[in-house]
């Protein structure tokens, strides 16, 4: 009876290797480094650092309270929009179309409805997760009594005019 083949001993590295197929290193390399590229051109703010700097401005009368509120407000928008973007580019790079998951999500949120099983809950799964291209793309699997629930909610969170207006325009 012929014996196997006895085979050589293998490094980690080789464990390692083993299941990856060829060229995949570098495909991680360069995924890497095009992370490395879109976050080089973010900036992090703190909203909260943002407000204080602005009041501390406020209090020694380099600007009214109105210019600051409309600064800070121009600002985180212009944050989320680029944090929006940032992530969209990430998941591309990843390989995980953002559409697929934004349509899965409005799927189940759809198949909540159409079994009840969403009465008296949230219209929007996740929404505190979600960006607000995101929401505003759900809205319109919605009733008028869940928009105005929606409207109302985002009021006293998040009052971002997008959603918001995008809302009214769906009411009207």
């Amino acid at each position: 009876m012929p014996q196997p083949k006895s085979r050589p001993a293998r490094s980690r590295k080789d464990d390692a290797q083993a299941g990856a197929p060829p060229g995949d290193d570098e495909s991680v390399a360069r995924g890497i480094t095009a992370l490395r590229a879109l976050l080089a051109r973010a900036v992090m703010l703190p909203t909260e650092r943002l407000r204080e700097t602005l009041d501390d401005a406020v209090r020694r009368g380099r600007m009214t309270r109105s210019d600051a509120e409309d600064l800070a407000q121009s600002l985180i928008a212009l944050g989320r929009r680029q944090t929006e973007d940032l992530l969209a580019e990430v998941e591309q790079l990843l390989g995980r179309p953002r559409a697929a998951a934004v349509d899965a999500r409005k799927r189940t949120d759809r198949v909540l409805r159409a079994a009840g099983l969403s009465a008296g809950a949230f219209p929007i799964t996740d929404y505190d997760e979600l960006a607000a291209a995101q929401i505003t793309s759900r809205l319109d699997d919605l009733s008028p009594a869940e928009l105005r629930k929606v409207r109302d909610y985002e009021r006293r969170h998040g009052n971002r005019k997008t959603v918001l207006s995008a809302i009214e325009r769906k009411l009207a």
